[in-house]
């Protein structure tokens, strides 16, 4: 699934191509793309015809659009292969197109949701309060969050009984991290990924972090991170933050500050990437 850089790369292109303008209809073309809105295809289709799209919104790694004149949002989520794209009507249909909206307008273009593998689609909410699609209400904010509580993240990874990576994809304690920048943050800080959160100083907790929203920023600067075509921006286009990596993919070459052959572990059903001298074990794990 993408991580906050990279869904923020989509947002910021919604929110340029098409907040503004009103639905004129939806073509459902695969069940699966609509499977979280329980009504199914037909209903997903009337309910947003005749409406305006508000500004894209985003939270960690959920994005949404808020229906301007009503209390919902649709929510999109992406999967591991989900695309939003702004195309030219005229343009031919892509292999995987799973969703079409089409729009009142004569901009002369339209929003699909393509997705090769079906893990993704689109689904209609209703909002809380704050606006959030009530399904992802239990979501904590992430660290470019301008109201983001740097206090209240040290002292939930005090009391807990975890380590510092799981903490960070820990959803419910900050959103929008993933495997690729928790390597990242955790290479910058020099910390093992099996760190005990416990044993986290105030000042490492607020380094570490202040790492979490250097690598995504730096991220965002170029598009996010891009290994195959299957993740792109509105237009298409792939980012290219993967030729900045330092932990991240890199088993066997040097780190790049110390020189030491970088290693892989399995982790979670994942991989860690880590530096075995600058990333000490802790003793627990060694």
């Amino acid at each position: 699934m993408p991580e906050l850089p990279e869904v923020e790369v989509v947002r910021r292109g919604l929110e340029r191509w098409v907040a503004g303008r009103t639905v004129a209809g939806v073509d459902v073309l695969h069940p699966r793309a609509v499977r979280r809105h329980l009504a199914g295809g037909e209903d997903f289709a009337a309910r947003l015809k005749g409406h305006r799209i508000g500004v894209a919104r985003r939270r960690g790694k959920y994005l949404w659009l808020p229906l301007d004149d009503t209390d919902q949002s649709v929510l999109g989520h992406l999967g591991m292969s989900g695309q939003l794209l702004v195309q030219p009507e005229s343009a031919p249909d892509e292999k995987h197109l799973r969703i079409r909206v089409r729009f009142q307008d004569a901009a002369g273009t339209e929003l699909r949701f393509v997705d090769q593998r079906t893990f993704g689609g689109l689904s209609l909410h209703d909002n809380t309060p704050d606006g959030l699609p009530d399904v992802i209400a239990h979501i904590a904010r992430d660290p470019l969050d301008e109201v983001f509580d740097d206090d209240a993240l040290f002292t939930a990874l005090r009391l807990r009984r975890t380590t510092v990576k799981r903490a960070l994809l820990d959803q419910s304690l900050i959103s929008g991290v993933g495997n690729i920048y928790a390597d990242e943050a955790l290479w910058r800080a020099k910390l093992h990924y099996e760190r005990p959160t416990s044993t986290l100083t105030r000042p490492k907790s607020a380094e570490l972090l202040g790492h979490v929203r250097d690598v995504m920023n730096a991220a965002l600067a170029v598009g996010g991170t891009s290994f195959d075509s299957l993740y792109v921006n509105v237009n298409g286009e792939s980012g290219y933050f993967d030729r900045s990596l330092d932990a991240y993919g890199r088993e066997g070459e040097p780190c790049h500050r110390c020189g030491t052959p970088m290693r892989r572990r399995p982790w979670m059903n994942r991989s860690s990437y880590f530096c075995p001298r600058c990333q000490r074990a802790p003793r627990a794990v060694s």
